[in-house]
């Protein structure tokens, strides 16, 4: 979780008490006015999420999850968008849950103030300036069981705590830290995580039917079955950066994006380089086909203000038609999207960039196409910041039709990090940002 800008919009929180979920009746509250057109693109229509306590939302899926939900309420469903076949509705899926950072001693210690949370899927209608959650499903273990969004392994994920960081939480091998989300024909759903990174395979109703993790994870002990099907270079993300990013193709094969440049060969050269990767799945093979380089704008191109490379990340990935893919870039205040073509001859898999022993990486050259690397061309369609009225911290994006997009927000369950974030009775001090569904106009269409 990153903290949002103190520069964001605010918006006012109006206190709803209880939650009545029969899952159909989520709670709505008014959104906010619509925007002036600015350039090109302008915002047409916007919405958000009322307020609904974490804790009951929680247990009404999976009963006696949560036993202190330390005043959260549901948020960070927008992980990702997707249409749900009718008009308004989408398929949403939280994040790992609830997480912030505390210094103690000089080092940032990763809490978890609910850990009993467990990620979910989540279907919500826009209605007026409303978003009403219709549905709701619990991600869960073969055989029933929460999978939580608690990190999997000590070798490799940060430590979880307390929400006051004063208390070690263990670690979790069935943890998803779920983003991207997409529904397949048979009404199964498939996901991308980050700390695997994962592709995940799911059932109709939550539960994980596959994990697919790079070659030599060797997670074990988890309660559903995982298959190491990817690529062995994907052992090298950066922490928290693993996918976020899913399409599905036409045809039915999925694309996933990794959120940073690989730390490869070192952290170091992961925070400056400006390229990342792109993978093609197919669900029949069971198998990565084809992996492409994506390059990154300047970072204070996508936002100016920041000079600091590490911040740019690609979220969301949709399917425009044939062999084309709109992918967002951003960081958290700013965001752009992109048009490529996923051609045959921008195929790297298997090649020399896959060897985690290639000198220099993939991540480390300065001119991936000048070395000879067929990098995804792009055509830009939009700057959202220079969009009036789209809220930071964009993680979503889903196509309406030719020339409209719905975007997301990820309000990080009103969570900010450092001590000040609970006060002295242990409750959420909110930062007053809301989940927030955003219609653009793009008169150029898509």
């Amino acid at each position: 979780m990153s903290p949002h800008a103190t520069g964001r919009r605010r918006v006012h929180r109006t206190v709803t008490r209880g939650l009545p979920l029969a899952l159909a009746a989520a709670l709505v509250a008014a959104g906010p006015a619509m925007a002036a057109p600015s350039g090109n693109a302008r915002v047409i229509r916007t919405a958000t999420l009322g307020e609904i306590p974490l804790g009951p939302f929680s247990n009404a899926l999976l009963p006696g999850s949560v036993d202190d939900d330390h005043g959260v309420k549901l948020g960070g469903i927008g992980s990702d968008i997707y249409p749900a076949g009718r008009k308004g509705e989408y398929w949403t899926v939280t994040d790992r849950g609830p997480n912030g950072q505390i210094k103690v001693d000089g080092k940032k210690r990763r809490t978890f103030p609910v850990p009993g949370f467990d990620p979910a899927i989540v279907r919500i209608r826009v209605a007026g300036d409303a978003v009403k959650v219709v549905d709701a499903i619990p991600l869960t273990t073969s055989s029933g069981q929460a999978v939580t969004g608690l990190p999997n392994q000590k070798s490799r994920d940060e430590a979880p705590y307390t929400y006051d960081a004063s208390t070690a939480l263990p670690y979790d091998p069935d943890g998803l830290d779920t983003e991207g989300i997409v529904r397949a024909g048979d009404g199964t759903f498939w996901l991308v995580d980050e700390y695997g990174p994962s592709l995940i395979h799911v059932s109709a109703r939550g539960r994980v039917l596959t994990r697919y993790v790079p070659r030599g994870l060797h997670l074990t002990g988890a309660g559903y079955p995982v298959v190491e099907a990817l690529p062995s270079v994907l052992l090298h993300r950066k922490a928290n950066r693993g996918f976020e990013g899913l399409a599905q193709l036409p045809g039915g094969d999925l694309v996933l994006a990794l959120q940073s440049p690989l730390s490869l060969p070192d952290a170091g050269a992961g925070d400056a380089s400006r390229t990342t990767r792109l993978l093609r799945f197919s669900p029949k093979k069971k198998a990565v086909t084809a992996e492409y380089a994506y390059r990154f704008d300047p970072v204070d191109v996508v936002d100016p203000g920041e000079d600091d490379t590490s911040e740019l990340k690609i979220s969301s990935v949709v399917a425009v038609g044939g062999d084309r893919l709109l992918v967002e870039e951003r960081t958290d205040r700013a965001a752009r999207l992109q048009v490529v073509r996923l051609g045959r001859d921008a195929d790297i898999l298997g090649g020399r960039w896959d060897d985690d022993t290639t000198s220099p990486s993939l991540e480390q050259l300065d001119d991936p196409a000048a070395a000879g690397v067929p990098v995804l061309r792009k055509r830009l369609v939009v700057d959202l910041d220079r969009v009036s009225g789209v809220p930071e911290k964009i993680e979503g994006v889903a196509r309406v039709d030719h020339d409209t997009l719905a975007l997301i927000d990820d309000n990080d369950f009103g969570m900010t990090d450092g001590a000040g974030a609970f006060d002295a009775q242990g409750r959420l001090v909110d930062s007053g940002i809301r989940t927030t569904v955003t219609y653009v106009r793009v008169p150029e269409g898509l």
